[in-house]
């Protein structure tokens, strides 16, 4: 019997003004690099709905791109990226050469070793995941192309291999990376997930 399928495309912003630092919630802009790295990405693709965070680096391209295709952006607010409290604004250079070992540590364990102020990891997941779990359903059946962070991202790619919560910055996409996943809507009720790191196939 054929079960309903929702594919939804994980895309990484592009390339925002100021280039690499740690951003978190600062709403900076895409630069011009930005925008051509997702225009690349996006290509000929189609979708059926486009959700976006609602931070300017991704809601402006999404705007800009479902306008283009006739679709309507959803934002969706639980999908900005983390805080990460003291260090926004900052580089890495900037964060190691103030906070020291406190960089390595967060990396490895962030949920031991949070940034200064910021975002509890476990407020993060329990955040995105909610949203996640809401697009899923009510694009049942649908493709999706979900604009977001790379903090986002990682959550969501964590969740669905089943890695546990410390080691969610070991899963990275690169500015205007992609990867797709592909739920089926089993009668029981469950949604298997299958992850392709070549969404053009």
């Amino acid at each position: 019997m054929d079960v309903p399928v929702t594919l939804v495309d994980l895309l990484r912003h592009g390339e925002p003004q100021g280039g690499q630092r740690f951003r978190g919630t600062l709403d900076d802009p895409l630069s011009a690099a930005g925008w051509t790295q997702l225009e690349a990405a996006t290509g000929d693709g189609v979708w059926d709905c486009i959700v976006t965070s609602p931070l300017r680096r991704c809601r402006e391209f999404a705007q800009a791109l479902a306008h283009r295709k006739g679709l309507a952006a959803e934002v969706e607010a639980d999908f900005r990226e983390i805080s990460f409290g003291r260090w926004e604004g900052l580089t890495t250079a900037q964060v190691r050469a103030e906070y020291g070992v406190a960089l390595t540590r967060f990396w490895q364990d962030p949920v031991a070793y949070p940034p200064p102020d910021g975002e509890p990891i476990a407020d993060f997941c329990a955040r995105v995941e909610g949203a996640w779990h809401r697009v899923v359903e009510r694009a049942r059946g649908q493709r999706v192309l979900l604009i977001g962070h790379g903090g986002t991202h990682a959550m969501l790619l964590r969740a669905v291999l089943g890695m546990p919560l410390s080691h969610s910055w070991r899963l990275r996409l690169g500015y205007a990376g992609m990867a797709r996943l592909r739920f089926e809507h089993q009668p029981d009720g469950t949604v298997p997930a299958l992850l392709r790191l070549d969404p053009g196939v």
